[in-house]
């Protein structure tokens, strides 16, 4: 039976919905060897790539029995149909489209696949567990962004919240508003130009509005990779996990 290969000594992660590798940057830090999986082409994209719909490479993989190669599955379903932002706005001013909710679907695959997985979403209505909320507070970063991240096949303890210093910076409902994060997100309205996100996420590989606004902080993964590895028992050779980054990617404490 296949079952977590390793290449060069690290467990083998696949990132599907990978966009531009934000959360795949965070699983490398940690010790995985990544490969991505999206629509889309990213020329950007600072890993082992492949170009899929990510539901029908899941159960392509499922099927060959070749998903069992992977330690662990990460996703980052598109989640305009569940997000706060986009939803609340787009409803109220008429705007967008109907979206399709993959979470099901893809919690069926994922499940049938017998791979540990995580399931990543924006505060909303998808539907998945909040099993981990995380936020760019918690790694002192120049966002919030916060993230909930549904644990299948396996679980860590949830870190306590760190309290926020202040506002996102930019205009709400006409009044402008000073603050210690960006708007990481959309255009205008004082939202971020694309230097301050790759800086306040820690992001310097790709310069494209719409993949650093659709990124998760590398912080956030490399905390999961880094559990996730505890949890299940594997080792990493440390002096090569710190010429990676350079940087712990550690929690902050709660006020």
């Amino acid at each position: 039976m296949i079952r977590h290969v390793r290449r060069q000594g690290r467990p083998l992660l696949l990132d599907l919905f990978c966009c531009s590798g934000g959360a795949s940057s965070g699983y490398h830090a940690a010790g995985f060897d990544v490969t991505g999986v999206d629509i889309a082409d990213r020329p950007r994209y600072p890993y082992r790539f492949v170009r899929d719909d990510a539901l029908t490479h899941l159960h392509r993989l499922i099927r060959t029995g070749e998903v069992r190669r992977y330690a662990l599955i990460h996703t980052s379903p598109p989640c305009q149909d569940g997000c706060t932002l986009t939803a609340g706005t787009n409803r109220a001013m008429g705007w967008g489209r109907d979206h399709v909710q993959l979470i099901p679907d893809l919690r069926r695959l994922l499940d049938r696949s017998g791979v540990p997985y995580v399931i990543e979403q924006p505060n909303g209505t998808a539907p998945v567990r909040k099993d981990i909320t995380l936020c760019g507070e918690m790694f002192g970063l120049g966002v919030i962004r916060h993230r909930n991240f549904e644990l299948g096949g396996w679980t860590t303890a949830r870190p306590a919240h760190v309290r926020h210093r202040g506002r996102v910076r930019g205009w709400r409902h006409g009044v402008y508003h000073d603050g210690p994060y960006v708007a990481a997100y959309g255009d205008g309205g004082g939202k971020a130009s694309v230097a301050e996100m790759q800086a306040a996420m820690g992001i310097d590989w790709t310069d494209v509005r719409e993949e650093l606004t659709e990124a998760i902080p590398p912080a956030y993964a490399a905390w999961l990779g880094r559990a996730f590895l505890k949890t299940a028992g594997f080792t990493a050779d440390p002096r090569e996990l710190h010429a990676l980054h350079g940087k712990s990617f550690g929690t902050r404490a709660a006020a």
